[in-house]
């Protein structure tokens, strides 16, 4: 059987085998003030994107600038990861904005990341919601409208990663933008194809080991077991390792040796 092309190497250093043949991403660039999220230098060898924090969940302009400074050193590719307006809540609490209010909300923070981006000689690639806002927009139609229609207005070929399978997917087709079709390494799935709420015991996957399993399977064989054992079909283009996972250079690290 012929081997899939990687979309790059991930994990050069210290790494011994090929790479999955998926790209990964992390978010990143959450940190703010005196508060560190996350260890993304070290993260920074092992993936191909990045979703960078542009202030509103988590992120502060020196810290998203020295974060866009990283992935360019790191050749990264770059996203933007709008949220909510909710530091206090890191953007994993629901807010019921109006239309106009919500498509302000994203627009100030995609064009802040697009333009620090653009300033140090790099280019924004795609949006990917953050939190609370990605859970809501992969089910609920009109979240997932004005999120894409905001991301269509800025043109440039920009595209909207979310939730393989859902309604993202759809709405972006609609505005006529790519859609990356996004799955999860450390995010255990409910029976309904939609990530487990944080509040259940075990979705969030620390267990490096058994994170490599669940990327691998969705890689390698197009789906995964949800929390009851019920199995779902997954067409992904990128796999997620959330940045603020205390394991997260471990499952990276252990995604890198699973190699094909």
């Amino acid at each position: 059987m012929k081997k899939k092309k990687s979309f790059r190497t991930i994990g050069r250093k210290n790494m011994h085998t090929k790479s999955l043949p998926i790209d990964l991403n992390c978010d990143m660039g959450e940190s703010f003030g005196a508060f560190t999220v996350g260890t993304d230098d070290a993260i920074f060898p092992l993936i191909t994107s990045c979703n960078i924090a542009c202030g509103f969940h988590g992120g502060d302009p020196l810290h998203i600038e020295h974060t866009i400074k990283g992935a360019l050193a790191h050749g990264v590719r770059i996203g933007a990861h709008p949220g909510y307006p909710d530091l206090q809540g890191f953007g994993r609490r629901y807010m019921r904005l109006q239309k106009d209010e919500l498509k302000a909300v994203l627009r100030y923070q995609i064009a802040a990341l697009k333009g620090m981006t653009e300033s140090l000689g790099g280019r924004l690639a795609y949006v990917k919601p953050h939190g609370a806002l990605y859970n809501t927009a992969a089910e609920d139609e009109r979240e997932a409208r004005i999120i894409a229609e905001t991301i269509r207005d800025f043109g440039a070929g920009l595209a909207l990663m979310g939730l393989a399978g859902s309604i993202m997917e759809t709405e972006a087709r609609k505005a006529n933008i790519p859609f990356i079709a996004e799955a999860f390494a450390d995010r255990r799935y409910g029976d309904n194809g939609k990530l487990l709420p944080r509040t259940v015991p075990g979705a969030v996957i620390h267990d490096p080991k058994a994170a490599a399993e669940q990327a691998w399977s969705i890689a390698i064989n197009k789906g995964v077991y949800s929390n009851t054992g019920a199995w779902l079909p997954i067409d992904a283009q990128s796999l997620c390792v959330h940045g603020d996972n205390p394991t997260a250079v471990e499952i990276l690290r252990a995604l890198g040796r699973l190699g094909v």
